[in-house]
């Protein structure tokens, strides 16, 4: 038995078991907090995109790492719900991801931005460049380095120590939705507006739409 799990976590992993599109913005105002080394870091989120699996066939998402299948760097995304899944992008940034639906079924909610509401001090050293504490976790690379999340996290439960996730206690108001980011083609149009955001928070990310790929 797993003395770590937090109560009520049977609960909040039947929550994230669910279709990631409906879970994104449940995760709206939650709080997850990472115990390490360094010290407590918590974050409390105010921007997600929900990405899709290859299984759902009535919805493709281009946009998702598992489209084209399985592959050992995606692998958690078809694992349990509530477990991390963080990949390293352009050779500078992991960025963080929680896994959703039934185990099996790739889905993952990306976790945009966030508030820092405890270990200021240690977010502020490890995000040296933030000129506020409103940029500490503004975008998903900033959210991840503020964290202390690495490739090494990913596969992790997110429930469990040195891990925790708190859902609001109610439901967050005014939350917006569009477009995913940085998503290119079909997967960042309209038709995906699969990301999540609270209306009006200080700390939510830019929005920058995707630059077609030159072919050659």
């Amino acid at each position: 038995m797993n003395t770590n799990v937090l109560p009520g976590e049977a609960r909040l992993r039947e929550i994230l078991s669910g279709d990631a599109r409906e879970v994104a913005p449940l995760l709206l105002g939650s709080v997850l907090t990472h115990e390490s080394r360094d010290g407590v870091v918590s974050v409390r989120l105010t921007e997600v995109e929900a990405y899709l699996g290859p299984e759902d066939s009535l919805h493709p998402d281009p946009g998702s790492h598992t489209f084209r299948g399985p592959t050992a760097r995606n692998a958690p995304m078809f694992g349990p719900a509530g477990h991390l899944y963080v990949y390293f992008t352009y050779g500078m940034h992991h960025c963080a991801n929680i896994v959703c639906g039934p185990d099996g079924v790739a889905s993952a909610v990306l976790l945009r931005a966030g508030e820092v509401t405890a270990g200021h001090e240690f977010a502020r050293r490890r995000r040296a460049t933030s000129k506020a504490d409103t940029d500490l976790a503004s975008g998903p690379a900033r959210l991840a380095k503020a964290l202390g999340l690495t490739t090494a996290d990913s596969g992790r439960d997110a429930l469990a120590g040195p891990f925790s996730l708190m859902l609001p206690p109610e439901q967050t108001g005014g939350i917006s939705s569009g477009p995913r980011v940085g998503v290119s083609g079909a997967g960042g149009s309209d038709q995906y507006a699969w990301r999540f955001w609270i209306t009006g928070d200080p700390t939510v990310s830019r929005y920058k739409a995707a630059k077609p790929r030159r072919t050659r």
